[in-house]
């Protein structure tokens, strides 16, 4: 890929994962909707599959709300039509088993579709540990 035209990608996914964090903390389900593909699969920090259906109706429903979500140490690789991105994130909120509050890594798979659109293929979250913290 010329270096151009990944400058430009790379710019384009930092506005969609932009696009993403004000979608998640304003419950826009058009922008979430239009950021996922159908085949969307998502794997939570606790470890359960979640489709584009269920994190639609969740956000819908409000079962998991966000109040902050501050991003840092954003890595974003890209092959050809796939954007591979990696940060942390410093959120606060509650999901369906009470506060989801704390420190986070994440990567989050962007796929170039046919018609030439980036949508979001795949999510996955993990918890950074204190030092000290046993769970």
């Amino acid at each position: 890929m010329p270096r151009a035209e990944k400058h430009e990608t790379r710019h384009q996914i930092e506005n969609l994962e932009d696009a993403w964090r004000n979608a998640v903390l304003k419950g826009n389900i058009p922008a979430m909707d239009a950021l996922l593909a159908d085949d969307y699969m998502a794997i939570s920090p606790t470890g359960i599959l979640q489709s584009k259906e269920q994190a639609l109706a969740n956000l819908r429903a409000g079962t998991v709300h966000f109040t902050s979500i501050d991003l840092s140490d954003r890595k974003i690789r890209i092959y050809g039509t796939t954007a591979l991105v990696t940060s942390r994130a410093e959120v606060a909120g509650k999901g369906a088993d009470g506060e989801i509050s704390g420190s986070y890594r994440y990567t989050r798979v962007y796929v170039k579709d046919e018609r030439g659109v980036w949508r979001i293929v795949s999510f996955e979250a993990s918890r950074i540990k204190e030092p000290g913290e046993h769970r």
